[in-house]
């Protein structure tokens, strides 16, 4: 029996700066050499000045809405995945919904860093089982340079800016393009330490007339965040196979967080999935954090890597550490 929870649109943004690693090196001691040999990245999207969250998450919504070929006002909630708000209050989903030019949504932010569009998928499939009527924008962004430390060449080299966004519904005689049939999710709190932005949180408050710290910043342990990684990805990924009778040799397409491609290919070969089957375009966007799966998925589908039929697996893995795994049929 098929999901009832579709997705029908898909929708991705990226800033138009393009920043090489040719122009990383201007910026910190590096090379293009150190970089793409250690993570697969060749260039990386940056927001420009006075572009928010919100800006880059209105363009992906757009472009949603309109493969989805429906209007903002016939949304009902709005999920925006996010470490990197406009600010604290009001939650980024409101402020996305007042470009979008709508009003009495319920509007609501998802934070579980890299994984949060997986936990955002799942709260839309909740609140579609709730509301068999709604009409769900789910949007995962992200604008890391405004927590990126430039004077940190082990960070600084590795994320961009980015948005996507699907638009989900119950199936009731709607043309779906993809179906979710199973979500699996995780964390270990146990971890937190390994992979941070703490600096303004109430823990590391940021007082009046203080500068910055480095606690402001991502702040990552990366051989460790390496590790925890692939393991916990590997296993979530096959836990969630296996309650769905299947096998990786029964996904057509494997897009896992795009984070670093040392990462991709470990996960790959644990998985033995050829990487003939998996996506990547780390190389273009870097790590962009919660909007990495969204803008994978939907660059695959609108190149046609991804078919009426396919079987497709996502992975991702954050700060946290949280970490999932979502299982569509095409």
């Amino acid at each position: 029996m098929p999901s009832p929870y579709i997705i029908a649109g898909f929708g991705y943004y990226v800033p138009e700066r393009v920043v090489t690693n040719a122009e990383m090196e201007t910026l910190v001691e590096t090379s293009d050499e150190w970089i793409t040999t250690r993570t697969g990245i060749k260039e990386r999207r940056f927001a420009a000045p006075g572009q928010a969250t919100s800006d880059l998450a209105l363009e992906a919504a757009k472009a949603a809405l309109a493969d989805a070929g429906i209007n903002a006002g016939e949304l009902t909630h709005i999920v925006l995945a996010t470490l990197t708000p406009d600010c604290y209050c009001p939650n980024a989903a409101v402020i996305v919904s007042e470009k979008l030019g709508v009003s009495e949504k319920v509007c609501l932010d998802v934070n579980a860093a890299c994984s949060g569009f997986l936990y955002a998928l799942e709260v839309t499939r909740g609140l579609l089982a709730l509301h068999p009527d709604a009409v769900v924008l789910t949007v995962a962004v992200e604008v890391l340079t405004s927590r990126t430390n430039f004077d940190d060449r082990t960070t600084c080299v590795l994320f961009g800016d980015g948005a996507g966004a699907v638009v989900m519904r119950n199936q009731k005689n709607i043309a779906a393009k993809a179906s979710i049939r199973d979500i699996a999710l995780s964390s270990n709190g146990a971890l937190w330490n390994l992979l941070t932005v703490k600096g303004g949180g109430s823990a590391f408050p940021l007082r009046r007339g203080e500068q910055a710290g480095d606690e402001f910043f991502i702040q990552m342990a990366g051989r460790e965040v390496y590790k925890h990684a692939v393991r916990y990805m590997e296993t979530i990924c096959r836990d969630l196979l296996a309650k769905n009778n299947l096998t990786p040799d029964d996904i057509n397409l494997f897009i896992p967080h795009q984070a670093n491609l040392r990462i991709i290919e470990g996960l790959g070969k644990r998985l033995e999935i050829s990487m003939d089957k998996v996506f990547v375009n780390v190389q273009k966007y870097g790590n962009t954090s919660a909007a990495s799966i969204p803008i994978a998925l939907t660059e695959a589908y609108q190149s046609g890597a991804i078919r009426p039929g396919h079987r497709v697996l996502l992975t991702s893995f954050g700060g946290g550490f949280t970490w999932g795994a979502v299982l569509l049929e095409f």
